[in-house]
């Protein structure tokens, strides 16, 4: 036998009279066997890595790791960025394809200490939340996450209810779309009982099913790839205006979503990996990069065939233009169109409906299969966000049903009334509202993981060294003010008193929080002079050396 030395961090308990403002080292959570009661997870079956792999890239290794980073990139697709896409085409053509790049970019570097943290901590984001906010930031921070679940879940809903309606050429109305996604979804999160990669091949399957839809969409209109690649690496809108401005801002509102980042901090927990072996724990933070990207580079292909195919076939148009289309063709939904010359808009719906009328029939079912694609694969993914935060920040032991049906109908409930209340052709003021409510719950993300992965009493070797904290928290600034500004751009148009002094009573208790927060996370990042009270602490755990024998 071979004795060598393994440090563990271990916690101190300090005595009564000595104060400590440090954050705990973290420790995974108790197997379900040592706990009274049995407790379902969706990874009681992990996927095993191969050994024995020496090469310093293995395809084998790369494959095993293949599926969270998929999973998680469905966000960047759901109803709400397809409709972020066609919007950006149909008002900006081509000009706002690099801001789609770089939002892209800045997203896929902040799935990157999602994984992290999962990967080095076993513990996704929501659960060291729970162990290391106080009580009353915790309840807060939860309600905040679960109203941008929500408010992206309706989006996701409403986007295969729609789909739905264009497949069956209206005789399904609104709400029965939702009953029929509602009960579907049920369904197929099941489907992880017959093996967590079969669940993972269906998503990709679902992921393929949009890329062959609007890629037929982008053949079919075949857009000038000069001016695509100009706008997508050409940094620069020329002749934009405020409406350009706000939809830039929208793109990075729909790419970059709160609850995205608790999903793939809890995803990465899927795969077998030794936590106490560092080079194990190095390998898999590289692989879950490298698949990431793979992933995020597939989505941006997509949301790039969509702002392609509106940007060359209906930018610049009319409402009379796309009017007389809809009537040469026999088109029943030319209504939908008045006979102005202001600046055709367009969502999901009026979007398929355009595509019908200036393409074929076959284009606007195909367009609305990739839609039904795109929600129906966006539903499943934020009801398992839902479940992993619910669980995580409330510490919830339930059965696995009474966890679904309790996330499913916080988020359906309000999404039924809207299909009840609500006319298909006039869904476009309520989904500004929950992008607007999206871009507000950002912050609630972001600081935490930039929190938590700076921290070596949390991360030990692993933590953000110094260039990962300036560029996180520049990059975390930049996209928080980048959506504040969408949400006062929203606000002040609504041209009421009252909703003005709402806003505002609402906003000082907000930045209150926030202000909580950054507090924290700066503290983290080593400002030492605000470090008076808060419970955290940028310096390591106590260690102690421990000998630890294993076989040569």
């Amino acid at each position: 036998n071979i004795i060598s030395k393994e440090v563990h961090c271990v916690e101190i308990t300090p005595h009564p009279q000595i104060s400590t403002n440090q954050y705990s080292s973290i420790s995974p959570p108790a197997s379900p066997v040592a706990q009274e009661e049995p407790f379902s997870t969706y990874f009681e079956d992990k996927v095993a890595i191969p050994e024995n792999v020496n090469q310093v890239f293995s395809f084998r290794k790369l494959w095993a790791f293949t599926g969270p980073g998929f999973l998680m990139s469905i966000a960047y697709l759901d109803p709400g960025n397809i409709e972020s896409d066609l919007q950006s085409g149909a008002k900006a053509g081509f000009k706002l394809l690099w801001v789609l790049l770089v939002a892209t970019i800045i997203g896929l570097l902040l799935q990157r200490l999602a994984a992290r943290l999962g990967v080095v901590t076993g513990m996704h984001l929501a659960e060291v939340c729970n162990r290391q906010y106080p009580t009353v930031p915790r309840v807060i921070l939860w309600l905040m996450v679960e109203l941008a679940i929500i408010g992206s879940d309706m989006q996701e809903v409403i986007g295969c209810a729609i789909a739905l309606n264009l497949l069956s050429v209206g005789r399904i109305p609104l709400w029965a779309g939702v009953l029929i996604t509602i009960t579907d979804t049920f369904v197929f999160l099941f489907l992880d009982k017959y093996g967590l990669r079969k669940l993972e091949a269906f998503f990709g399957f679902l992921i393929t099913v949009m890329a062959l839809s609007f890629g037929y969409e982008y053949v079919l209109v075949k857009p000038d790839q000069g001016e695509l690649l100009k706008g997508m690496f050409l940094p620069y809108c020329a002749g934009c205006g405020p409406v350009q401005l706000e939809q830039a801002v929208g793109i990075v509102g729909a790419v970059i979503m709160p609850h995205n980042i608790y999903l793939h901090s809890a995803l990465v927990k899927s795969r077998d990996i030794d936590r106490k072996n560092k080079k194990e724990v190095k390998e898999a933070n590289k692989y879950y990069f490298i698949e990431s990207t793979i992933a995020l580079f597939i989505s941006f292909l997509i949301n790039v065939f969509v702002v392609a195919v509106f940007a060359e076939a209906f930018y610049n148009k009319t409402n009379m233009e796309v009017h007389e289309f809809c009537n040469k063709t026999g088109s029943p939904h030319s209504g939908l169109f008045p006979q102005d010359n202001n600046t055709l808009e367009v969502d999901i719906y009026k979007g398929g409906v355009v595509l019908g009328c200036v393409f074929g029939p076959a284009a606007l079912y195909i367009w609305a299969i990739g839609i039904l694609a795109a929600g129906q694969s966006s539903t499943m993914t934020g009801t398992y966000s839902g479940q992993f935060v619910m669980e995580g920040f409330l510490n919830l032991r339930w059965s696995r049903f009474a966890r679904v049906l309790l996330t499913r109908s916080i988020a359906i409930t309000p999404t039924l009334l809207v299909a009840i209340f609500q006319d298909v052709q006039h869904l476009t003021g309520m989904n500004d509202f929950l992008n607007v409510l999206q871009s507000m719950q950002l912050p609630f993300a972001l600081i935490p993981i930039l929190t938590f992965t700076s921290l070596t009493s949390i991360m030990n070797d692993f933590a953000n060294g110094l260039v990962w904290k300036i560029s996180g928290g520049v990059v975390i600034l930049v996209v928080c003010a980048i959506n504040m500004y969408f949400v006062v751009v929203y606000v002040t148009a609504l041209n009421s008193v009252l909703l003005y002094v709402l806003a505002a009573i609402f906003s000082i208790a907000y930045l209150c929080f926030v202000g909580y927060l950054v507090w924290h996370c700066l503290v983290a990042l080593g400002v030492s002079c605000l470090d008076f009270g808060s419970r955290v602490s940028n310096r390591p755990a106590v260690f102690i050396e421990e000998p630890y024998e294993y076989d040569s």
